[in-house]
């Protein structure tokens, strides 16, 4: 959820101007709010001090067989059965990305003063949270609930996320200082050039934070003591650039046109998506920059070839693909019609399924009674095959986070309202880095 909220507040900032065009502004903000509001409502986002935050409701416990999320198939609305709330009283990572989510939303609603700076209190709590000493460990870890199924691999990552968010939202400059903190890429292996940390995911932020770190630098250029770290941002974010691009051997691709950000494990499209938009995204900085390209070793890239990758990518979801399949619900003439989707699935007969009565909709042979229109589903193997059954996730199953994503490349690529950014929206709160120029004197008279 906080993930998918901060990347759609991203887009939203990035390309105001595209999503007024289409006519859905307004509705991505709706989307929005809807998000942040529930996340306030996850701790006592009126206090300053907070000790815990409620970060998930329901799930599944492996090997038990009470009725839960995992062993009920039902609609929502006939869900029964208790759904415990997991309560953390420490979490890094995950009151890292809430906060990166609302501060990023605080932008989106600057228009709303009382709104927005709920959302900056909101997001101040909950970062310090997140900082507090003594409590840095996952917040998943030991939780039968949450560590099997969103086991969070660190949370470094996050803290230059959050700050960098935080930053943009209130001009603090402690926020930036952390943000190009050495000890964060330090900590995070940021600059080691493993492969998997180019990969943005709900788990992984860092291509997403050093690319927002590199906004700044390109934009605002704020010199001394940040220009060291800033640069570095800058050329680590350049290099997962060039990692995507299939000439230089980075990541596996499948025959039929796909990166494998995923190292051919399922659900691959919700990484392909997100690095469209990193891709597509950062040619519209160097754009707006004047640049015309940069470079992988020896190799100078044009805009035009990441923007074709970032093309590409999304021109495999919706279709130009081996099996010619959508993978988005709705689009095309062929999507897939047994999304692993409880409510898309069940009948509106009128009737309510027990938890083990509903299992006979998801083993159903035919297609959903139900479209889920616009979701993105996990996507195909790494030979570019495509099973179209409900029963199986690593092909059907659609997300938030994934979808996010994919929202964000399309407005990002889409040429409503022409192409580029606007790039002063984001940094409406930062003050001016440097002293003013004095007024010129008045004019002389004898």
């Amino acid at each position: 959820m906080s993930f998918a909220m901060t990347m759609l507040s991203w887009s939203l900032i990035e390309y105001n101007h595209k999503y007024q065009s289409i006519g859905e502004y307004d509705h991505m903000r709706e989307l929005i709010k809807w998000g942040t509001d529930y996340l306030l409502l996850t701790f006592n986002s009126s206090a300053t001090k907070i000790d815990k935050i409620y970060a998930q409701v329901g799930g599944s416990q492996n090997g038990t067989s009470e009725p839960n999320d995992h062993n009920c198939w039902q609609r929502p609305e006939d869900m029964d059965y208790p759904r415990p709330v997991q309560t953390i009283n420490a979490g890094p990572d995950l009151a890292g990305e809430m906060a990166a989510a609302l501060a990023a939303a605080s932008i989106v609603f600057k228009d709303n003063t009382a709104y927005s700076r709920k959302l900056v209190k909101g997001a101040k709590t909950v970062f310090d949270f997140a900082r507090e000493g003594g409590k840095r460990r996952p917040y998943c870890r030991g939780n039968p609930f949450i560590e099997p199924y969103y086991n969070s691999s660190g949370y470094f990552d996050e803290y230059m996320w959050g700050a960098a968010w935080l930053y943009y939202a209130t001009g603090n400059v402690s926020y930036l200082s952390l943000a190009t903190n050495s000890g964060l890429p330090k900590n995070s292996k940021a600059f080691y050039r493993i492969p998997e940390k180019s990969v943005l995911s709900w788990d992984n932020k860092l291509p997403a934070a050093m690319l927002l770190l590199t906004r700044f630098r390109i934009f605002l250029s704020p010199g001394y003591p940040y220009e060291d770290m800033l640069r570095m941002y800058h050329n680590t974010t350049s290099l997962t650039m060039c990692s995507y691009l299939e000439q230089f051997h980075v990541f596996n691709w499948t025959r039929g046109g796909m990166v494998q950000l995923n190292q051919g494990k399922p659900q691959p499209l919700q990484y392909v998506a997100n690095a469209a938009f990193l891709a597509s995204l950062y040619v519209d900085y160097l754009n707006a920059s004047g640049a015309p390209g940069f470079t992988c070793g020896p190799n100078f890239i044009t805009l035009a070839k990441l923007r074709s990758f970032a093309t590409s990518q999304i021109g495999y979801i919706l279709g130009k693909n081996p099996m010619k399949m959508s993978y988005v619900v709705g689009y095309g003439k062929q999507f897939p019609r047994h999304v692993h989707h409880r409510g898309a699935s069940i009948p509106s007969d009128g009737k309510k399924y027990s938890c083990k009565g509903g299992w006979k909709w998801s083993n159903n042979p035919k297609p959903n009674p139900h479209n889920i229109t616009g979701a993105m589903v996990a996507g195909p193997d790494r030979f570019d095959k495509f099973n179209d059954v409900r029963t199986n996730h690593n092909y059907t199953e659609p997300t938030l986070a994934g979808n996010a994503g994919l929202v964000a490349a399309l407005a990002s690529l889409t040429t409503s309202a022409g192409i580029g950014i606007d790039k002063n929206t984001m940094f409406s709160a930062i003050p001016p880095l440097y002293p003013q120029s004095p007024p010129p004197p008045p004019q002389w008279k004898p």
